[in-house]
């Protein structure tokens, strides 16, 4: 495929740091955590339909996605919890599409996602340790924390969120306590939060 001027159409994305993404063989080299907590932070979930003054974003997300996770396994490793803080790294290339979206695109969409999320978790020396099991468990912390954000902020009743997420079962002792009030924060903020949280775990990895 070319463009109109003979030229293959650009398939990179020119980040802030200064690096250049190939979109279509993203290099683990190319990938900076400045730029993805910049572009997280800046892309809304639930396409931007929220309650409060800012956009709950990615970042923030992706944040409560990993206490959950804590809240799963409690000795869960330092790597463990960076798989679940980078699950939706990608999104600071491709955006945040809602399930039903990704759905009607199918699995060229998924593919190329699973490509970006490979060099990812190649960049920070977590590739080792992304097993089946910990993917299932960041899906289980992952549909939790969406039922919590649907709920909150995205004007569900409970009853419809347990309909399409995972509510925690009561009595469950690892949630014994467990309180959320979800409001989004600045970008400025969740951006350093997001950050703050990397260099946290990755000093211990």
């Amino acid at each position: 495929m070319t463009q109109e001027n003979g030229l293959a159409p650009r398939a990179w994305q020119r980040m802030l740091s200064g690096r250049r993404l190939d979109l279509l063989n993203p290099l683990p080299s190319d990938i900076e955590i400045e730029d993805i907590a910049h572009g997280l932070a800046r892309v809304a979930r639930w396409n931007g339909q929220t309650v409060g003054d800012h956009a709950y974003s990615v970042a923030e997300h992706s944040l409560f996605v990993t206490d959950i996770l804590l809240r799963l396994t409690p000795d869960a490793p330092r790597q463990w919890q960076m798989a679940a803080l980078l699950h939706d790294a990608p999104e600071y290339v491709i955006g945040d599409l809602i399930s039903p979206f990704k759905a009607a695109i199918g699995m060229d969409y998924k593919l190329f996602e699973g490509r970006l999320l490979d060099a990812i978790h190649q960049r920070f020396l977590i590739s080792d340790v992304v097993s089946c099991e910990l993917t299932a468990l960041i899906k289980e912390a992952d549909t939790i924390a969406a039922y919590f954000e649907a709920v909150q902020l995205a004007g569900f009743s409970q009853d419809e969120a347990q309909q399409f997420f995972l509510s925690p079962s009561r009595g469950d002792p690892r949630f014994e306590g467990f309180e959320v009030c979800l409001v989004a924060s600045s970008v400025k903020q969740s951006q350093q939060d997001f950050l703050n949280r990397f260099e946290l775990l990755m000093n211990e990895i």
